[in-house]
């Protein structure tokens, strides 16, 4: 079992990096199932129906959210669609789901969707006591178990792998845009990595347009962020490769294109 996790998707120019570079990475690593995390898919903040449907077009399986989650109307329509997964720490009784169940060669996979707590500012549920009710309520009905914590902070995803490790198959961080190259698997037998990147423009402050960034930074005055129209653009994203016998990792490749 192959399974693909693309990182934020940004506006049309990741949208369109996704239709060009999809087929081949399936094709390259024998993919069997595609999470993609969406939420900067609409002009970066937020989904729209359209980019929605965009996505399953592309035969992706799963599209995973964070902090963009509520940033269109959209949104509202389709949040309860089984192929979204919002952060399950979000409060209780908002629509969506936290997580989903997916089967695929005979094998149940269950993606769950995390926000963080550290320097994001939404007003969310201990991810970790959250995610280990989750777990503890799906592990006796699932084989293989994916996490996408959407987080800022370094240290609150690392400690999320350790906290997880041996509990799921694979945590991977999104949110932060730039791909790290800690990928491992660690002693219990988790894979981790602490961000699978973005997909979007090469030329950008983490997707967004250079000069309005740096503008922001300079003035510290309110500047309205937009995508950076620069065409050339990346894939990032990594494959879990696991044992079919087991559903344990036995193999994590970064994808950078």
């Amino acid at each position: 079992m192959n399974i693909l996790a693309i990182g934020d998707i940004i506006g049309d120019v990741g949208l369109k990096k996704v239709k060009e570079f999809l087929p081949k990475i399936k094709n390259d690593y024998n993919i069997d199932f595609v999470i993609a995390n969406g939420e900067n898919t609409a002009d970066g903040m937020g989904m729209s129906i359209k980019q929605f449907n965009e996505l399953i077009n592309l035969k992706i399986d799963v599209v995973t959210m964070g902090n963009h989650t509520w940033a269109k109307k959209d949104i509202f329509a389709i949040i309860d669609n089984p192929k979204i997964v919002r952060p399950a720490n979000y409060s209780e009784n908002v629509p969506g789901n936290g997580y989903g169940i997916y089967e695929i060669k005979n094998k149940k996979i269950a993606v769950i969707n995390l926000i963080g707590r550290v320097d994001i500012n939404v007003l969310s549920d201990n991810p970790f006591t959250c995610v280990e009710t989750i777990i503890n309520n799906i592990k006796e009905k699932v084989d293989i178990i994916i996490v996408d914590f959407h987080a800022e902070a370094t240290a609150e995803k690392i400690a999320m792998s350790y906290f997880l490790d041996g509990k799921v198959s694979a945590i991977f961080g999104t949110h932060t845009h730039v791909q790290t190259s800690d990928e491992q698997i660690l002693e219990n037998g988790t894979a981790y990595i602490t961000d699978i990147g973005m997909t979007g423009p090469k030329k950008s402050v983490i997707g967004m347009s250079v000069d309005v960034s740096i503008k922001r930074f300079l003035t510290s005055l309110p500047e309205r962020y937009k995508i950076s129209d620069d065409t050339n653009s990346i894939f990032n994203g990594c494959v879990f490769k696991i044992n079919d016998e087991n559903c344990k990792v036995q193999e994590v490749i970064r994808i950078k294109m």
